[in-house]
Parts: structure tokens; C-alpha cells; sequence
């Protein structure tokens, strides 16, 4: 009867549980968690929260400003730093994935494949992997704490630019204009004469023959890249792969992947936990000690980042809890309307990063940006009036 239920349901939910384009969505973000992460970051912070902030009533205009801008520049700077980082070890990762004899030796496929006929279908190593996607997310915190404080007034200066700072720009602009329009109006041929005939030397052909040289070399350079020569991005990538294999290979860390395996629903959540403390520890400390923002703001500042991450932290903890219960009969059927599929565990991995992901996003930029924008305000007007 219990298998027929399922059956049952598998027919109900068939064109959800069996949806290619919800299967390949789930593959991606299980070989991309850091990246979906920082993305989904990206949207929220520079978009959503920063119009939620504009709305909240009865709020320092100051402080209202210098939230969105900390909102923004951390969207920013969490992105950049999981392009620029987490996508070579996820690459390298995708690829010991798919061909793990070929970058491990024999005793760490053993290892992590434990029970499992192929590495990918273990959950030693499905753990193992999300873990050090994850990772670079924590390593990270602390140099993206310190951008983002030197990003923040640079945001300010961008989207609420004084009116000296406005005035200034404009002329500047008009000035600009001014000389492009005076450029357009010679010929090609007629700004060359006048280079020639003005000089009394040959340095201004000198200079013009090595901007030609110099422009034909980056060109080459580049179709050179174009035709296989190695580039930068690759010595990137040969590096996090050899880092990522060392790692696999270390027996501490294959003993930590072992005891934790059973934990793997729970492994984005609590790197997401753990990420948020050291990002807003580290952010509280460079705030009070950064010389470019305003000493009368920075209070507001940190208020703002302990209110929202103590909130978001407790409550999305407790909201995953709850997700996963309410979640389990669907994912039962999930399990068994795709139990033939060998990409199963992949799609699993996917689905324990999207869960966590929105709940966290959904809480931190959706629904917090209010109240904690407005309890850092009142709490720094408080403190300020003792």
C-alpha cells in the first residue's frame, strides 16, 4: 500500500518531480552553490533591500543613506569575490566529479566512494564537495568585510552625491563634451598633420609607430590565447584544481567528510551561519576603525549589521527547521519518482542549497531591512541622547 501511495503521488506530482528544466536548474546549483549564492546576494541586496530601506518611515536620512550603500556594496563585493574564487574550485571540483581517477589516487576514491559504486553517487563525497564550495564563501568573509567598508563611501559619492560634488560634475561633463565636439570636427587626416607639423622632432612618430607596435603585440597576444596558449584564467584554475586535490586526498579531511556525511542537509545552512558571524564580526570591527566614513554614522552602521544577522540567523534557522518537515513527503516522492536517475544525488545537493538560500536571502533582505534599519536608527538615537 506504502508503495502504491507513492506511485500514486509520483503521478500527481509527475510533471513537478519529473520537470527537466527544474532537474537542470537543481544540477546547477549543486556543481554552483557559491555562486548561486552570491547571485541570489546580488539581486537581493542591490535591488530589493535597498527599496526597502528607501521606504522605511521615520528613519535619519543619513542613516538611511549609508544602509543602502553598505547593502549595495556588499552585493557587489560578495559577488565579485565568488567569480573570481568559488567558481575555479566549483570547475575543479565538477571535474573530479565526472573523472575522479583521473586527478585522485586509488585510495581516496576508495575512501570516499565507501559503499557507492561511483564516487558521484556517495555521500561521503557529495559532502566532501559541497563542503569545500561552500568554504570559499568563509574564507572569504573577512577580505570582503574590509572592501566593503572601502567601497561604502564610494557608494555614497554614486548615488547621493552632494550638491557641490553634482555641480562640479557637470561642468566637468560640459567640458568634456566640449573637447569631443572639437576632436569630431577635424578629420582623421587633419589631426595627424597638425601632430607632424607642430613637432620639431620625431618623437611624436616614435610614440604613434610604438602605440601601433604596442596595439599589434596585445593583439596577437590575444588571438594567440584564442588559439589554446595558456592564459591567466588557466593558470587559476590549474591551481584550485591541484589545492582541491590535496585536500580530498588529506586524511584528516576525508575522516571529517566520513563522520559528517549524514549531515549534508544541513551543511549549506550551517556555512551560511557561520559565514554571516565572521562576515558581520569582521564588519563591525573595520567599521569603527575606518577613517572614510562618518564617526557619527558608523554606530547606526553596526547596530544595523548585529540586528539584522542575529534576527536572520535565528529565524532562518528555525524556518529551515520547519521547511524540512513541512518538505519531507515531497521530497520522499521526489526521491522516488527520480530514484532510477543517476544524477539523483546531485539534484538532492541542489535542493539543500536552494532551500537555506531563499529562506536566509528571503529573511535577511526581504523582510528585515525594515525592521532592523529601524531599530538601528532608534537604538542609535537612544545611545547618542544618554
Amino acid at each position: 500500500m506504502k508503495i502504491s501511495s507513492i506511485k500514486s503521488g509520483n503521478q500527481s506530482y509527475r510533471g513537478v518531480l519529473n520537470n527537466k528544466t527544474l532537474l537542470k536548474g537543481l544540477e546547477i546549483i549543486s556543481d554552483y552553490p557559491a555562486s548561486f549564492v552570491a547571485g541570489t546576494t546580488f539581486v537581493m541586496a542591490s535591488g530589493v533591500r535597498p527599496f526597502l530601506i528607501s521606504k522605511t518611515p521615520d528613519i535619519d536620512e543619513e542613516n538611511k543613506k549609508y544602509s543602502i550603500a553598505n547593502s549595495v556594496a556588499s552585493g557587489i563585493i560578495k559577488f565579485a569575490m565568488a567569480e573570481a574564487i568559488a567558481i575555479p574550485v566549483e570547475n575543479s571540483l565538477k571535474k573530479i566529479n565526472n573523472s575522479p581517477e583521473k586527478y585522485l589516487n586509488s585510495k581516496t576514491v576508495k575512501v570516499l566512494s565507501g559503499e557507492a559504486k561511483k564516487i558521484s553517487e556517495s555521500k561521503n563525497y557529495q559532502f566532501a564537495s559541497q563542503f569545500l564550495k561552500l568554504l570559499t564563501g568563509l574564507i572569504t568573509a573577512i577580505p570582503k568585510s574590509v572592501i566593503t567598508i572601502a567601497l561604502i563611501p564610494l557608494i555614497m559619492k554614486t548615488l547621493f552625491p552632494k550638491k557641490k560634488e553634482v555641480q562640479k560634475t557637470n561642468i566637468s561633463s560640459f567640458a568634456e563634451n566640449k573637447i569631443f565636439d572639437d576632436i569630431k570636427q577635424k578629420s582623421y587626416n587633419q589631426v595627424l598633420s597638425s601632430a607632424y607639423s607642430s613637432s620639431k622632432s620625431s618623437d611624436n612618430l616614435l610614440f604613434l609607430t610604438s602605440k601601433s607596435q604596442s596595439t599589434s603585440h596585445t593583439l596577437q597576444a590575444r588571438r594567440g590565447n584564442l588559439l589554446g596558449q595558456p592564459s591567466f584564467k588557466g593558470c587559476i584554475g590549474d591551481t584550485a584544481l591541484k589545492g582541491v586535490t590535496s585536500i580530498l586526498e588529506n586524511g584528516t579531511f576525508q575522516e571529517f567528510a566520513i563522520n559528517n556525511s549524514k549531515k549534508s542537509a544541513d551543511i549549506a545552512r550551517n556555512m551560511s551561519i557561520a559565514t554571516d558571524i565572521l562576515l558581520t564580526a569582521s564588519f563591525i570591527h573595520r567599521t569603527d576603525r575606518s577613517k572614510k566614513i562618518e564617526q557619527d554614522r558608523k554606530k547606526a552602521l553596526i547596530y544595523n549589521s548585529l540586528i539584522s544577522t542575529g534576527i536572520s540567523i535565528l529565524g532562518g534557522y528555525f524556518t529551515d527547521k520547519l521547511v524540512q518537515k513541512s518538505t519531507k513527503e515531497f521530497i520522499d516522492k521526489f526521491k522516488a519518482a527520480n530514484k532510477n536517475n543517476p544524477k539523483l544525488g546531485k539534484y538532492m545537493e541542489g535542493i539543500n542549497v536552494l532551500r537555506p538560500t531563499i529562506i536566509f536571502a528571503g529573511l535577511y533582505y526581504g523582510i528585515l531591512p525594515v525592521i532592523s534599519t529601524y531599530l538601528a536608527d532608534k537604538t542609535d538615537k537612544f545611545v547618542n541622547s544618554k
